[in-house]
């Protein structure tokens, strides 16, 4: 699944070759993708793109004008959330060929969700890989009309998130630090990989509740999510959309590498397995050398 470093480098992308550009055509070919029909997606046509950019792991292609619709609101969003299968693939010379709606469909491989194409030529798919298809499209006059959105938490690179804003949250409610870093209402934009990473950086346990963390803890903990962060999008920044992907996992110091070398240590990176996903850690950097048992609710082996 993208999360905000990949989805800020996608922002950045699509604004640098979109901004500007009419849109001259969008079809859905993923009928259950799209969440809304008022505005309708016809809407989007005639506008001119304002800008992208993101709200977490949300991207938001702005629009200006009337349209060809006539539609009078000013500005229009394309907002999706493209979740553990999307992703976004730029055309420079985007197919003109129709695109047939369908309403479902259990195809592992790459399909096609949405086309949109731009007066000069250029325009981007959003595909979704996969059986479990999650990826979410709206057409709204206002992002705070989607309520993933509107509720969504602080986001970690903005000047609002301070460690006294962080020791607000685990002090809010006492969970496992992993849980609190990927809640989206909490914070915005962390997702299974990142949230890995970072508490890697940090040298704490996924499991250690958030209101036993002393206030040095809070500060290594904040200095370790804005470091990991800024320094995967600095990573990610001005890579083309199909890069994205492979300079994320080569970026990755634990997560997605079970069995192999922790960089800092040298001890081997372990897995704790869910029933739908997994985390990685180094027990020697963040458990004092005590291995996680690998059932959902571990606890410290004695």
């Amino acid at each position: 699944m993208p999360e905000l470093p990949e989805v800020q480098a996608l922002a950045e992308f699509l604004d640098e070759r979109a901004t500007g550009r009419r849109v001259v055509a969008a079809d859905v070919a993923a009928i259950a993708a799209l969440k809304t029909f008022d505005p309708p997606v016809s809407a989007l046509l005639g506008r001119e793109v304002a800008g992208v950019s993101r709200h977490g792991k949300w991207l938001d292609v702005r629009l200006s004008g009337t349209g060809d619709a006539g539609e009078e609101t000013a500005h229009l969003h394309l907002l999706f959330h493209l979740s553990r299968g999307g992703w976004v693939r730029w055309s420079d010379q985007a197919p003109t060929t129709p695109v047939r709606p369908r309403m479902g469909g259990s195809s592992r491989g790459s399909a096609l969700a949405l086309r949109v194409r731009l007066d000069d030529g250029a325009g981007f798919d959003l595909t979704e890989a996969g059986t479990r298809k999650r990826l979410a499209v709206h057409v709204v006059r206002d992002p705070q009309e989607v309520e993933q959105v509107a509720t969504l938490g602080v986001d970690p690179l903005s000047d609002d998130f301070t460690p006294q804003s962080l020791a607000a949250l685990m002090q809010a409610k006492n969970q496992q630090v992993k849980g609190l870093l990927r809640d989206q209402r909490a914070i915005a934009g962390i997702g299974n990989a990142y949230s890995d990473e970072i508490l890697h950086v940090a040298r704490t346990s996924p499991f250690k509740l958030t209101r036993s963390f002393t206030d040095a803890e809070v500060a290594a903990l904040h200095d370790a999510v804005v470091t990991t962060l800024r320094d995967a999008v600095a990573t990610s920044s001005g890579k083309p959309a199909k890069e994205l992907k492979d300079a994320k996992r080569a970026g990755m110091r634990v997560h997605g590498r079970t069995g192999e070398t922790c960089p800092v240590c040298g001890d081997v990176v372990r897995e704790v397995s869910f029933a739908d996903r997994s985390l990685q850690y180094c027990a020697t950097c963040q458990t004092g050398g005590q291995v996680l048992a690998d059932r959902r609710m571990s606890r410290l082996l004695k």
